[in-house]
């Protein structure tokens, strides 16, 4: 089962006081995968004390997205000239070892939160990337056959984010992938009313109609030799491709559906071309058998 964690750090973590001997390791090191806001005060200045509260605020506010390192500049001289700060507060923003922003003087804590916030944007999300990282995974399951574990990962990554489309849409088709349609259905029909719309739930919709059509497919080799005897049975040929599409043949059922189009486009109420869209609509965007596909079949449209 996996469990997604909780990525925000521990409070005594995000807010350390710093010195030059540590700054390589509180710093440098520590920024190579949190953003670190360094401020340099003194206790003699008055704004500092505005503003490191400030600071240390914003900072726990982002729980964990960025850390804080507190340099006295009279006790620590060496990174604080080396970083030119003639006054002070002054704040350096690091990641990857390196300063991406900064300011001088105190601020109101609204601007403070602003640049806390920015500045954590700098490094993403972790719980994102973690979800994103969960989800790539599951996708790899489904891709190597175990699709009970990648559904019990995309269910996981669900109790994370709910309104998580790619993670529903995945859920969805693990269960397809298990011959479970009526469950598909019933997860998709769950979704939350936000994501209904999104073209991940779309193509997984269309997938588990393809799938009950699957289901009632007549065998290949019966329905090739009925349409090579009576090339305008129209529901022949629409019967020949679904079963082809039913027994992994994608290109073909598009051929077939293409042929029917050019024969009779108006058949059915338009049925060869609604077949089209719902295999184009499960399938990848940027499969070469959906790409021609559509190329082919607009160029019947508007000829």
């Amino acid at each position: 089962m996996l469990e997604l964690g909780d990525t925000q750090a521990p409070a005594a973590d995000l807010v350390k006081d710093g010195t030059d001997a540590s700054f390589a390791q509180d710093v440098i090191e520590a920024s190579q995968t949190t953003p670190v806001i360094v401020d340099f005060w003194a206790q003699w200045c008055g704004p500092c004390k505005t503003l490191g509260p400030a600071l240390e605020a914003a900072v726990n506010k982002a729980g964990g997205r960025v850390k804080m390192v507190k340099i006295d500049v009279d006790a620590n001289q060496i990174y604080a000239g080396q970083l030119q700060v003639q006054s002070i507060p002054t704040v350096y923003a690091f990641f990857k070892g390196q300063p991406v922003d900064g300011f001088q003087g105190a601020l109101p804590q609204s601007q403070v939160d602003a640049f806390v916030e920015k500045i954590a944007a700098v490094g993403g999300d972790p719980e994102a990337e973690g979800l994103s990282a969960a989800i790539e995974a599951a996708e790899q399951m489904l891709d190597d056959g175990a699709a009970a574990d990648a559904a019990e990962t995309f269910a996981a990554i669900l109790q994370e984010e709910p309104n998580n489309a790619v993670a529903y849409a995945g859920l969805v088709r693990s269960y397809l992938a298990l011959d479970d349609v009526d469950q598909a259905e019933a997860i998709l029909n769950g979704a939350p009313a936000e994501i209904s719309d999104d073209p991940a739930l779309e193509a997984v919709h269309a997938q588990i109609t393809l799938a009950r059509e699957a289901a009632n497919a007549g065998p290949v080799a019966e329905l090739q030799a009925k349409v090579a005897e009576t090339p305008d049975d129209h529901q022949a040929r629409f019967d020949l491709a679904v079963a082809l599409h039913a027994n992994g043949k994608a290109e073909e059922a598009v051929t077939e559906l293409l042929e029917l189009f050019r024969r009779d486009r108006e058949w059915n109420d338009g049925a060869a071309k609604a077949q089209l869209f719902k295999i184009f609509d499960a399938s990848d965007p940027k499969d070469p058998v959906v790409l021609n596909g559509r190329r082919k079949l607009s160029s019947m449209i508007f000829a």
